[in-house]
């Protein structure tokens, strides 16, 4: 049975959401990070982590969601197999692990951006990284216009990867996510699905 390990609140919520889509049996595990035990299974100590049930532990959410992808076709969220699908998953989810999920590290932790500990300071780093955020979401606003997921009509794992990071811009945004009308409808078209809900009680969240 495959094992994820996770940690409340973080990214690793899409890959507790694809697995729940795929339907097929699984185990969780939260962890702290910097715990010694975890960081065994993982030396990064980034979550999330997945217990591929084969023996051998993969890390990295993209890396995961596309292994799930792959390994449960018949779930179908892994685009329809065409060469233009596979790109286009590949260039949003570059997009989402190198571009949209790194603008959040500095509300997370300022602290690492500056050597100044006043909280001035820190608020501006705060502020400049509420910016960068923005500047992404206009950027997803502009590819799910008139879309209901990002590939289509029809969910891929794109849509897990991104929920997690819609939550933290409608709790860390003093505006939310009302500046982006279809990021938001596609927020809450997810968040109102029955297995979102399922992987958000499982984690307490």
């Amino acid at each position: 049975m495959m094992k994820l390990y996770y940690h409340k609140g973080a990214c690793s919520l899409a890959a507790h959401i694809v697995l729940a889509w795929i339907g097929a049996p699984y185990e969780l595990s939260e962890v702290t990070f910097g715990d010694p035990a975890y960081l065994k299974i993982n030396p990064a100590g980034a979550v999330p982590a997945l217990d591929t049930g084969e023996g051998w532990i993969l890390t990295q959410d993209a890396a995961i969601l596309r292994y799930l992808a792959r390994r449960f076709p018949q779930a179908g969220l892994g685009g329809d197999g065409s060469l233009r699908a596979e790109a286009e998953i590949d260039r949003w989810s570059c997009f989402i692990t190198g571009d949209l999920h790194p603008a959040f590290f500095p509300l997370f932790s300022p602290k690492r951006y500056t050597t100044a500990r006043d909280d001035a300071a820190l608020a501006a780093v705060k502020s400049a990284a509420q910016e960068l955020v923005r500047k992404r979401f206009a950027l997803l606003q502009d590819h799910l216009k008139g879309r209901s997921f990002f590939l289509g009509d029809k969910r891929s794992i794109l849509d897990a990867y991104v929920f997690p990071m819609q939550r933290w811009a409608g709790s860390m945004l003093p505006e939310g996510l009302s500046p982006w009308p279809d990021v938001k409808a596609h927020h809450d078209r997810t968040a109102a699905d029955a297995m979102v809900q399922r992987a958000l009680a499982e984690e307490g969240a």
